[in-house]
Protein backbone atom coordinates (compact mmCIF):
# COMPACT_ATOMS: atom_id res chain seq x y z
CA UNK A 1 0.00 0.00 0.00
CA UNK A 2 3.05 2.16 0.85
CA UNK A 3 4.46 2.07 -2.87
CA UNK A 4 0.63 2.56 -4.06
CA UNK A 5 0.46 5.90 -2.28
CA UNK A 6 3.60 7.11 -4.00
CA UNK A 7 2.13 6.32 -7.29
CA UNK A 8 -1.00 7.82 -6.63
CA UNK A 9 0.82 10.94 -5.72
CA UNK A 10 2.83 10.59 -9.07
CA UNK A 11 -0.31 9.82 -10.55
CA UNK A 12 -1.99 13.73 -9.37
CA UNK A 13 1.24 15.49 -10.54
CA UNK A 14 0.76 13.48 -14.02
CA UNK A 15 -2.71 14.18 -14.16
CA UNK A 16 -1.81 17.51 -13.38
CA UNK A 17 0.06 18.11 -16.71
CA UNK A 18 -3.93 17.45 -18.33
CA UNK A 19 -5.03 19.69 -15.80
CA UNK A 20 -7.08 17.03 -13.98
CA UNK A 21 -7.03 17.68 -9.73
CA UNK A 22 -7.26 14.87 -7.38
CA UNK A 23 -6.43 14.84 -3.37
CA UNK A 24 -4.73 11.85 -1.94
CA UNK A 25 -3.72 11.00 1.42
CA UNK A 26 -0.11 9.78 2.44
CA UNK A 27 1.08 8.54 5.54
CA UNK A 28 4.62 10.35 6.52
CA UNK A 29 5.85 7.82 8.68
CA UNK A 30 5.26 5.05 5.46
CA UNK A 31 6.70 7.86 2.70
CA UNK A 32 10.37 6.86 1.73
CA UNK A 33 10.92 10.23 0.64
CA UNK A 34 10.07 11.64 4.33
CA UNK A 35 12.55 11.68 6.79
CA UNK A 36 11.64 10.75 10.80
CA UNK A 37 10.47 14.46 11.11
CA UNK A 38 8.20 14.23 8.32
CA UNK A 39 10.35 16.69 6.44
CA UNK A 40 11.00 15.94 2.32
CA UNK A 41 14.26 14.66 1.64
CA UNK A 42 16.77 16.00 -1.06
CA UNK A 43 16.06 14.32 -3.94
CA UNK A 44 18.60 12.85 -6.23
CA UNK A 45 19.47 14.40 -9.34
CA UNK A 46 17.09 13.59 -12.25
CA UNK A 47 18.42 10.64 -14.17
CA UNK A 48 18.16 10.19 -18.02
CA UNK A 49 15.15 8.44 -19.20
CA UNK A 50 15.17 7.29 -22.94
CA UNK A 51 12.78 8.41 -25.09
CA UNK A 52 10.43 5.37 -24.95
CA UNK A 53 10.13 5.79 -21.18
CA UNK A 54 8.89 8.89 -21.12
CA UNK A 55 6.18 8.30 -24.06
CA UNK A 56 5.59 5.49 -22.12
CA UNK A 57 4.91 7.86 -18.98
CA UNK A 58 3.08 10.31 -20.94
CA UNK A 59 0.54 7.66 -22.03
CA UNK A 60 0.07 6.22 -18.71
CA UNK A 61 -0.61 9.80 -17.20
CA UNK A 62 -3.28 10.24 -20.05
CA UNK A 63 -5.02 7.25 -18.78
CA UNK A 64 -4.17 7.78 -14.94
CA UNK A 65 -5.88 11.27 -15.40
CA UNK A 66 -8.96 9.53 -16.64
CA UNK A 67 -8.87 7.27 -13.61
CA UNK A 68 -8.23 9.91 -10.94
CA UNK A 69 -10.84 12.02 -12.31
CA UNK A 70 -13.42 9.14 -12.17
CA UNK A 71 -12.05 8.04 -8.54
CA UNK A 72 -12.24 11.43 -6.89
CA UNK A 73 -15.02 12.22 -7.80
CA UNK A 74 -16.45 8.19 -6.32
CA UNK A 75 -14.39 9.13 -3.18
CA UNK A 76 -16.27 12.46 -2.63
CA UNK A 77 -19.62 10.21 -2.63
CA UNK A 78 -18.30 7.73 -0.20
CA UNK A 79 -20.14 7.91 2.98
CA UNK A 80 -17.58 6.66 5.44
CA UNK A 81 -13.89 6.49 5.99
CA UNK A 82 -14.38 2.63 5.08
CA UNK A 83 -15.71 3.53 1.81
CA UNK A 84 -13.12 5.89 1.26
CA UNK A 85 -10.33 3.67 1.82
CA UNK A 86 -11.65 1.14 -0.73
CA UNK A 87 -12.50 3.62 -3.11
CA UNK A 88 -8.53 4.55 -2.69
CA UNK A 89 -7.16 1.16 -2.54
CA UNK A 90 -9.23 0.29 -6.08
CA UNK A 91 -7.48 3.50 -7.80
CA UNK A 92 -4.32 2.72 -6.63
CA UNK A 93 -4.83 -1.05 -8.37
CA UNK A 94 -5.89 0.49 -11.63
CA UNK A 95 -3.36 3.45 -11.67
CA UNK A 96 -0.61 0.58 -11.09
CA UNK A 97 -2.09 -2.05 -13.81
CA UNK A 98 -2.06 1.26 -16.29
CA UNK A 99 1.68 2.28 -15.55
CA UNK A 100 2.96 -1.78 -15.99
CA UNK A 101 0.59 -2.27 -18.64
CA UNK A 102 2.31 0.95 -20.57
CA UNK A 103 5.33 -0.63 -19.95
CA UNK A 104 6.94 1.12 -16.93
CA UNK A 105 7.01 -0.44 -13.41
CA UNK A 106 6.13 1.92 -10.37
CA UNK A 107 9.04 2.86 -9.49
CA UNK A 108 10.33 4.30 -12.72
CA UNK A 109 6.94 5.77 -13.35
CA UNK A 110 7.36 7.85 -10.02
CA UNK A 111 11.18 9.02 -10.70
CA UNK A 112 10.01 10.39 -14.10
CA UNK A 113 7.14 11.71 -11.98
CA UNK A 114 9.44 13.30 -9.59
CA UNK A 115 11.89 14.11 -12.55
CA UNK A 116 9.58 16.54 -14.48
CA UNK A 117 8.91 18.42 -11.17
CA UNK A 118 12.66 19.27 -11.13
CA UNK A 119 13.16 20.14 -14.75
CA UNK A 120 10.47 22.10 -16.75
CA UNK A 121 12.37 21.45 -20.04
CA UNK A 122 11.91 17.29 -19.14
CA UNK A 123 8.66 18.61 -18.52
CA UNK A 124 7.42 19.99 -22.03
CA UNK A 125 8.94 17.41 -23.21
CA UNK A 126 6.38 15.01 -21.51
CA UNK A 127 3.43 17.35 -22.51
CA UNK A 128 4.38 17.60 -26.24
CA UNK A 129 4.79 13.79 -26.24
CA UNK A 130 1.13 13.27 -24.31
CA UNK A 131 -0.19 15.72 -26.74
CA UNK A 132 0.75 13.90 -29.77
Amino acid sequence: MQRMTALFSAALLSAGLMTVQAHAQQDPAQDPAQDQAGQPQAQAPAQDFSEDQLQQFADASQEIAVISQDYTERLHEAEDEQSQQEVRMEANDKMVEVVEDNGLDVDTFNAIGQAIQQDPELMQRVQEMAEQ
